[in-house]
């Protein structure tokens, strides 16, 4: 049995009239992600007093991470749409599963971050500042960073050390370790419980803390006042909707046996194209600073055009 060398990502055969349709709604995606993230982070970047606070600090760092993430498949998605050359080298699949995991690791802590962030606010609001202060964001910024590069070397040495043979055909979209290992010519059996030990513990213990840290903040908001409950529950339930959306697909991939179902390949779009799109509205449109703060710079770009 010959040995493989490239991978045929059979999730891009489509007729040419739905790969065309596709690859534009995939571009259209890519370009709503672009432009809502970094205007996400210009604002941030161009107003002092959002640049200082802890939590668009974080903001600004998650929509930096989005931007990464989605650029990992899909304009490599796209282009095979429209090429209609989907065969990817091992060498670049392998690359392409260790970006895909550590941006999502990444996203995955930042998201835990900023509930901790949440919950301080609400729970310790007098020693917010001394508890978030830049340094000891800029550590839990450093150190998802970290945890997730530990992270995506365990999965992509895992991926990289096992043989190829034979038949070279995943039926997905990108290269992600579960179509992968399908192609394995050896037990894999290991490997997936490594995997899945390793992915789906980070997925389901993030989440679990996620929901223990609001459980917390809700349980305190009913003793604010209303309006003061109601400024609180507006940051929050956007970083809900987020987290929500995010986590569901990755806890559906991640935290059961290796075996492919038609349904892995509509929740891991959902996961890449669909969730970074999501994200930059979610936080603006329910973030009533926000918004005033883009229409300010916005406004401020149009006088200095004229």
């Amino acid at each position: 049995i010959s040995p493989v060398h490239e991978i045929v990502l059979l999730g891009l055969f489509q007729s040419q009239g739905l790969s065309l349709a596709l690859a534009t709604l995939l571009l259209l995606s890519y370009t709503a992600v672009l432009l809502g993230n970094l205007s996400i982070i210009l604002t941030i970047r161009a107003e002092s007093h959002l640049a200082s606070s802890p939590m668009y600090y974080l903001l600004g760092n998650l929509s930096l991470v989005d931007l990464f993430y989605t650029s990992v498949t899909t304009p490599q998605m796209a282009l095979g749409l429209l090429s209609g050359h989907s065969t990817i080298p091992l060498g670049e699949c392998l690359a392409q599963l260790f970006f895909l995991h550590f941006w999502g690791c990444i996203e995955i802590f930042l998201l835990t971050v900023m509930a901790y962030d949440r919950y301080v606010a609400i729970c310790q609001p007098l020693h917010y500042a001394a508890i978030m202060g830049r340094r000891t964001c800029t550590r839990l910024v450093a150190g998802s960073w970290l945890g997730a590069l530990v992270h995506s070397l365990i999965q992509t040495l895992l991926a990289a050390t096992l043989p190829y043979c034979g038949s070279n055909n995943i039926d997905h979209y990108f290269c992600d370790v579960a179509p992968l290992l399908g192609v394995a010519c050896t037990d894999t059996s290991l490997v997936e419980i490594l995997v899945v030990s390793n992915t789906g513990a980070i997925s389901l213990g993030c989440f679990l803390v996620l929901l223990v840290s609001y459980g917390v903040i809700l349980a305190a908001l009913r003793h604010r006042t209303t309006e003061g409950r109601n400024k609180a529950l507006s940051t929050c339930t956007a970083h809900l909707m987020v987290v929500a959306i995010f986590f569901g697909p990755c806890i559906f991939i991640y935290t059961r046996p290796f075996s492919t179902i038609p349904a892995d390949k509509v929740v891991s779009l959902l996961a890449t194209v669909v969730t970074p799109v999501l994200n930059p509205l979610i936080y603006t449109m329910r973030n009533t600073e926000m918004k005033s703060a883009m229409r300010r710079l916005w406004g401020r770009w149009v006088k200095a055009e004229k």
